[in-house]
């Protein structure tokens, strides 16, 4: 979203009343979504109400729905549930049920409903949306609301946000609180793999995901399972005597652990649920919401808001709920193909993947190309992931496969290993680089790098790295017209906590960085949880600070590509010393290490300790190198997964479109790019390309898509009183003109 359109959205919604609710199951991230919808009202001059104990709450009405603040939503953003409650209600099922809940939202003048929660609860806003006029009419006939209030509320806007864990409405890459119960699921992987490993055991884990294999399919993946049963896809009659054969194979190579998943909705072709148990006996995972509501019309259908690689899209909801039941119904008339193509690309890609890489596949013909991986720069979590599914691919392809310890400089000394499929088992959930890594560039080692390609015959290389894994690949490619030996295919998977590689959005690492933060800052913030008027500075790593800020509620966030100024940073002081007079007396300012070469952490310490002395004291936490290390979060494993894969058969087909005459030469731009993600897709960029695109002083790509969330943040960390508070007399202290008063947290 363009920093503009939010400046333009200022306002816009004077007059108009919002009600969020949450309903269904609960899931983490609702109080997020919560916090971001209401304030992102309370930013556009709309009031906002939150409805308690979800549609329960909106047809008992009275004190179920109550007016919010900015102080309603604050400290919330990192808590569990949901804050405003969730219950099933079967009256809302009933027309008398929706006829209570319109009379209570007409009793506050809220046209505009942000539904969170499943298909069923989404389903039902939009049945309540058709009936509106209806209701309406037969509340006039009752007496109860007069023929003008009809006409002033005659429509009613719906914008939905998905919480669901088990990630199965169709239309959205992942649903609220999904990326959480991966979270849970992985940590418990982890925390057994190590006891089975000890013990040589099979451990059979039963996840959630009763007509959906989202959940168990990207644990499988993140985890390198031996088996997965999912409810879109049944294993054929006989899979027993076929499980057991293979968990045997791998015994026999040497594995000591074995990890089956299973969706709990886990059936076999014939519809048989397929039990933990009989597996165990047989073997031994808001704001674009009030921006639809803002701008929908009486002829706008219901929406639900969903997300598209990293972009945040608009959607019918009832189409994506259609969608959702045609895929419960190819599964229970057992067209499982199609229920996994129905489910979305993305999932079907996840399955098709762990296939390719759970089992050791037979390449029908040996191939004549020779592959080399490598890794180049900090250690990035995630890089083990790729690797090993590039090294899996690359076998599963035919190809000769080599891993090179200690990057470019361990390429010139020769520490070249030719690698087999179980070498690299085990790898998925490893921190840091399994095979080293050095920042050297290959410049001042040509020479033996072009020696060493040509001793092990290599066609082509795999770089994983940070920014000197593309601009190392950049030498290479340059010095092409020097040594024949660099005409080969090259491929640069971006892996660095920074996320400063030209030609991506993200960079493998950046999501286990960013946890990593936001897990640092939530105990920071509880830490001060008997503490008032405290404020924490913390510096960070990378610069992905603003992401950050926003995931948890950072009053600032300070970065080098935003230019500040001593008045921004005088401001700043001001509005922390305001916010210590509300209820919420604690603050939280995230600095990116290199956001000014002055305005140092100490600085900023020492500037916000001076000003605020008698308002507030201070502290500081330098987050530093905890933000690389530790195990990979779900979405790097997967991504590096996804990544390694793309990219080795990218080289695959580039080796054969540029093998001629038993060589191969490739010195076209587009013989050596960075695989990476644009907004939606996965696309292959030219490293000669995008020399024009990057800032080398600063080592940064010149355009940077996350700085469209600045305004966000901002707009999520101040309160700007709108005029309609005044005038209705709720802030009569207030003078006529819009203050912007720092309410954080």
């Amino acid at each position: 979203m363009a920093t503009v359109d939010l400046e333009k959205l200022r306002m816009s919604g004077a007059g108009k009343a919002i009600g969020v609710l949450t309903s269904g199951g609960d899931a983490q991230g609702m109080n997020a979504a919560v916090r971001a919808v209401t304030r992102m009202g309370i930013y556009v001059g709309a009031k906002v109400f939150l409805i308690y104990e979800g549609y329960e709450g909106l047809v008992e009405g009275g004190e179920n729905i109550k007016p919010a603040n900015w102080l309603s939503v604050s400290n919330i953003i990192q808590l569990g549930g949901t804050i405003i409650g969730s219950a099933r209600c079967k009256a809302f099922t009933t027309r008398e049920g929706r006829l209570a809940a319109a009379y209570n939202l007409l009793q506050h003048g809220i046209t505009n409903l942000c539904v969170i929660g499943g298909d069923g609860s989404l389903t039902g806003a939009n049945v309540f949306r058709s009936e509106w006029g209806s209701l309406l009419e037969e509340l006039v006939k009752e007496g109860k609301i007069s023929e003008s209030t009809a006409q002033k509320h005659a429509h009613l806007s719906i914008a939905g946000l998905v919480g669901s864990i088990d990630n199965d409405f169709c239309g959205t890459d992942m649903t609220i609180g999904t990326d959480s119960a991966l979270h849970r699921i992985m940590e418990v992987i982890d925390a057994i793999t190590t006891t089975a490993q000890s013990h040589q055991r099979t451990f059979v884990l039963e996840v959630m995901g009763r007509h959906c294999g989202y959940l168990a399919l990207v644990s499988a993946l993140a985890s390198g399972a031996d088996w997965l049963f999912i409810p879109e896809a049944p294993p054929e009659d006989g899979w027993e005597n076929f499980m057991c054969e293979r968990l045997g194979e791998t015994r026999s190579r040497g594995s000591r652990l074995n990890i089956i998943i299973i969706a709990e909705g886990a059936i076999d072709r014939h519809g048989k649920p397929i039990s933990s148990n009989y597996v165990k006996d047989s073997s031994k995972m808001g704001m674009e919401a009030v921006m639809a509501l803002l701008e929908a019309t009486p002829d706008t259908p219901a929406c639900v808001v969903s997300l598209s690689g990293n972009q945040s899209v608009r959607l019918p909801l009832m189409e994506c709920v259609q969608v959702t039941k045609e895929v419960q119904k190819a599964m229970d008339e057992k067209r499982f193909d199609e229920a996994i193509q129905l489910r979305g690309r993305s999932f079907e890609n996840n399955w098709k993947i762990y296939k390719l890489l759970a089992h050791q596949k037979v390449s029908k013909e040996k191939s004549n190309f020779s592959l080399a991986i490598l890794n180049v720069g900090a250690p990035a979590a995630g890089m083990n992931a790729a690797v090993r599914s590039a090294v899996r691919t690359g076998i599963s392809e035919g190809h000769t496969v080599y891993v090179v310890h200690d990057g470019f400089e361990g390429l010139a000394k020769g520490q070249v290993q030719e690698v087999s499929w179980h070498d690299v088992a085990g790898w998925l959930g490893r921190g840091g680089s399994m095979l080293g890594t050095k920042r050297t560039l290959p410049k001042l080692h040509l020479e033996a790098i072009v020696e060493n390609l040509r001793t092990y015959n290599i066609h082509a290389l795999l770089v994983i790295g940070g920014f000197e894994a593309w601009g190392g690949v950049l030498q290479l490619v340059e010095a092409r017209g020097r040594y024949e030996e660099l005409c080969i295919v090259m491929c640069v998977i971006p892996a660095t906590i920074s996320n400063n590689v030209p030609g991506t959005d993200f960079s493998l690492g950046s999501d286990t960085a960013v946890n990593a933060a936001m897990e640092s800052c939530d105990r920071i913030k509880q830490s001060a949880s008997g503490t008032k008027r405290r404020v924490f500075i913390v510096e960070t790593m990378g610069g992905y600070s603003t992401v950050t800020g926003i995931a948890v509620g950072a009053d600032a966030a300070y970065v080098f590509e935003d230019p500040f100024n001593i008045h921004d940073l005088k401001a700043n002081v001001e509005h922390m010393t305001e916010k210590m007079k509300t209820d919420i007396q604690r603050g939280l300012v995230l600095r990116n290490e290199k956001c000014h070469e002055h305005y140092t952490t100490e600085f900023l310490y020492n500037l916000y300790s001076s000003e605020g002395r008698g308002v507030f004291d201070c502290r500081t936490n330098v987050l530093g190198h905890l933000q690389q290390g530790g195990a990979p979060t779900p979405f790097d494993r997967n991504y590096g997964t996804k990544l390694g894969v793309k990219a080795m058969l990218w080289m695959s087909e580039k080796l054969r479109d540029v093998y001629r005459k038993g060589r191969v030469f490739a010195n076209a731009p587009d013989s050596a790019c960075v695989i990476g993600l644009r907004k939606k897709v996965v696309a292959f960029s030219p490293v000669t390309e995008l020399k024009k695109d990057t800032d080398f002083e600063h080592r940064m790509p010149r355009e940077q898509w996350w700085l469209n969330l600045r305004l966000m943040l901002k707009m999520l960390a101040h309160y700007r009183i709108s005029m309609a508070d005044y005038v209705s007399g709720e802030l009569e202290h207030v003078t006529r003109r819009t203050l912007s008063i720092d309410k954080g947290f």
